[in-house]
């Protein structure tokens, strides 16, 4: 027989009986083969990977901890009669403010102060010739900034909710500009409540505010603001 074959043959068996090898080692080795394995099986990193294995069996097992449920909120009366008067017309129109002017002068004072300056904004001249809406418009931000105004939050004797003691800005969810606020054009803000919720002290509004362009299908901003009532 050929070594290559012979080698061959013992591959094969060795892969279907590897504990052949120690058939074939020497006596000597053989010995130091035993002793090797013997430390192995009884050393201190076996002895951690099965008590590790043990410890995850166990965990595997163990019970998960409990979960503690958040006291549920407790609203004053004035604040539940609240809840129950929004909840009664969620959906619904609750607010159209009155129209206000877009002019230059207001669009040029927030250029200035938010130092954005761009021609479709400041240069009537410019715009007139290049931009596609013959005019200069508002700034998207300068639209959003009008809200507070728009919805007369501002105003101590036009407030919605009249009985909370504060009501703060927390924030918007989504915004768009679907149309440009020409400069000259009036808008004003229709309001609708989409949901409320109680919270420490108070209720969480989430409202839909479309701020209407007079003559125009298309709003100049669809904003989706967050405010929160304090009784």
């Amino acid at each position: 027989m050929k070594v290559v074959d012979f080698l061959k043959q013992k591959r094969e068996a060795l892969a279907h009986n590897p504990f052949e090898l120690k058939d074939w080692l020497s006596p000597s080795i053989r010995d130091y083969w035993s002793e090797f394995l013997d430390k192995a099986n009884n050393s201190q990193l076996v002895a951690w990977g099965r008590d590790q294995k043990i410890a995850a069996s166990n965990d595997a097992i163990a019970p998960e901890p409990e979960i503690k449920q958040p006291a549920p909120i407790e609203l004053s009366e004035e604040a539940q009669r609240v809840k129950e008067e929004i909840e009664a017309n969620l959906g619904e129109e609750i607010h159209v403010g009155d129209w206000l002017v877009v002019d230059q002068d207001r669009i040029n004072q927030f250029a200035a102060v938010t130092e954005d300056h761009q021609w479709i904004h400041t240069d009537p001249e410019r715009a007139a010739e290049e931009s596609p809406f013959k005019t200069t418009i508002a700034h998207g931000f300068l639209t959003l900034s009008l809200l507070s105004v728009l919805t007369d939050s501002v105003d101590p004797a036009k407030q919605t909710f009249p009985s909370a003691k504060m009501t703060v800005n927390f924030g918007l969810n989504k915004v768009r500009f679907p149309y440009p606020v020409k400069a000259g054009v009036r808008v004003r803000a229709r309001t609708s409540i989409q949901s409320v919720t109680p919270i420490k002290r108070g209720l969480e509004i989430v409202q839909e505010i479309k701020v209407e362009i007079e003559g125009c299908r298309r709003p100049g901003c669809v904003a989706e603001s967050v405010i929160r009532l304090y009784f």
